[in-house]
């Protein structure tokens, strides 16, 4: 069971009826990763300009770039793998504790190896729940000692009309 609190510290509720999130950019553009710029989906490079790549921390990185909308598209970007470059993929984990420990046992491969090049692997975030997601290399080493893993949980978008 996941369970989630908050403090109103930080958080403001204005008369536009608008929220202003107590990290990231408030009132700008969804993210530096953005790019879009309207208010509809977002498209989002995982990782910005590093990308998916092993020693970067995704956590921190989806955390300093929340919030995430239903229906923003995440990008995936990775080199194929060759004579210098390690292979990646992306898995998606399906509950906390598989996320905590880094278990791929019973996670879904979403982009292989060679996915991830060129213009990247595109994953929408659906629905309203939390996403948690992985590199599945060397039996999840990438995710237990690269930081290539991280967790959203999408908000739903509030149009202006």
């Amino acid at each position: 069971m996941l369970t989630l609190c908050s403090a109103n510290r930080g958080w403001s509720y204005g008369l536009n009826n608008t929220y202003q999130w107590p990290w990231g950019h408030k009132n700008e553009s969804h993210n530096s990763n953005n790019t879009n710029d309207h208010d509809g989906p977002n498209k989002i490079i995982v990782g910005g300009s590093d990308h998916w790549r092993f020693g970067f921390n995704y956590s921190v990185w989806a955390f300093q770039n929340a919030p995430f909308y239903v229906n923003d598209v995440l990008v995936f970007k990775y080199d194929a793998p060759n004579d210098t470059v390690f292979p990646h993929s992306v898995y998606q984990l399906p509950n906390l504790w598989s996320y905590l420990r880094c278990d791929l046992s019973r996670a879904k491969m979403i982009a292989n190896a060679t996915q991830g090049d060129g213009e990247g692997f595109e994953f929408v975030l659906k629905r309203w729940l939390p996403y948690y997601f992985a590199c599945g290399e060397h039996g999840g080493l990438h995710c237990r000692e690269g930081r290539m893993k991280f967790m959203v949980l999408p908000l739903l978008r509030r149009w202006h009309y």
